[in-house]
This record gives C-alpha cells, sequence and structure tokens, in this order.
C-alpha cells in the first residue's frame, strides 16, 4: 500500500495546528498555565517594555480571533497570578514570575519544536511559510467581510 501526501487543505491545516498545539497545551498544563495565556504572555515578553492594555486585547484578539472579553480576561487572570502586572496608566507590564514562566514553557517545547521540524527541508519550511502565510492572510480578509455583514 502506498500512501500519498495530502493536498494542502483546510483539514491538513487544522490537523497539524491541533497536534502542535496538543504538545504545547500538555507543556502549558503541567505550569497551570492556559494556551490563551500563553499567547497573552508571550505577546507582553516579547514587548520592548510595558504595553497598552488595549494593545495587548488587540494583539491576542488578532492571533486566536477570540472575544475581546476573553482577551481581558486573560490579562486579569496573568495579573492575580502575578505574572503580569499594572504599569502606569493603562499598560500592563511582564513580571519577573512571567518572564521566568515563559523562559520555561518555550524551554520545555523547544525539543518537541526541533524534533517536529528536523529533517524538513529549508525550502520546504519557506514554501510552506509563504502559503500559510498568504492563506491567513486571506482569511483575515475573509472574517473582516463576513463580520462587516453582520454589523
Amino acid at each position: 500500500m502506498t500512501t500519498t501526501t495530502p493536498p494542502l487543505d483546510p483539514r491538513v491545516i487544522a490537523l497539524a495546528h491541533y497536534a502542535g498545539r496538543a504538545v504545547l497545551e500538555n507543556v502549558l498544563a503541567r505550569h497551570g498555565v492556559t494556551f490563551q495565556q500563553s499567547v497573552t504572555l508571550r505577546l507582553a515578553a516579547v514587548a520592548d517594555g510595558p504595553v497598552g492594555r488595549e494593545q495587548l486585547v488587540d494583539g491576542v484578539v488578532g492571533a486566536l480571533k477570540n472575544d475581546p472579553a476573553e482577551a481581558h480576561s486573560a490579562i486579569d487572570e496573568l495579573i492575580a497570578a502575578r505574572l503580569l502586572a499594572p504599569a502606569e496608566g493603562p499598560d500592563v507590564r511582564i513580571t519577573d514570575a512571567g518572564r521566568e514562566l515563559y523562559a520555561r514553557t518555550a524551554g520545555e517545547t523547544a525539543p518537541f519544536s526541533a524534533r517536529i521540524y528536523a529533517g524538513i527541508p529549508e525550502e520546504d519550511l519557506a514554501v510552506a511559510g509563504r502559503v500559510l502565510s498568504l492563506i491567513t492572510e486571506r482569511a483575515n480578509a475573509e472574517l473582516a467581510e463576513v463580520a462587516a455583514l453582520g454589523e
């Protein structure tokens, strides 16, 4: 029996996404962090300093396509856990504990990611990156159009 490579379609993309996300969520669960909290914490960790709360919400909503209220809730949960802290005005900043947790979970997932991507030629990864970026761009445009129809 021979197997053929399936064409790139929504199911193939979803299966890859959820398989990788499951690996990450297993690591995060050991630290009591949800996927949404992790995305929120990452955005704060890679910022050059304190970040506006609304800017952080916009980043989470843009990444996860969720409701802004859910993003605000994740920020509040991270503040309650002392992984984020209020800063000047409406800004929030990552705490030392938040930065340590982000570094720890990133470090724990790195070996899994390395094994997942191992042996895939750079040219294939570049093509996949271009294709997935284009799909994301088009899907975001469609989402905006659908949202506008609902207004």
